[in-house]
């Protein structure tokens, strides 16, 4: 059997939590900060997991992470 090719952006986004959930960034926290207020982007800073939803499909793009 061939082993399955990491899809790299997928790997770059997501990382596997020890109880094997999948942990996920902030969106919104890259650019045009200014208008946004300290507190929300310091509880952008923090990350979250990914939803039961899609845990299944991005597991798939990362399956040796």
């Amino acid at each position: 059997m061939p082993k399955i090719k990491t899809n790299r952006g997928a790997a770059k986004r997501f990382k596997k939590s020890a109880t094997g959930r999948i942990k996920r960034g902030s969106a919104y926290t890259s650019h045009i900060l200014t208008p946004k207020s300290t507190k929300r982007k310091r509880n952008l800073r923090g990350g979250s997991m990914v939803a039961a939803v899609d845990q299944k499909n991005i597991a798939r793009l990362i399956p040796y992470k």
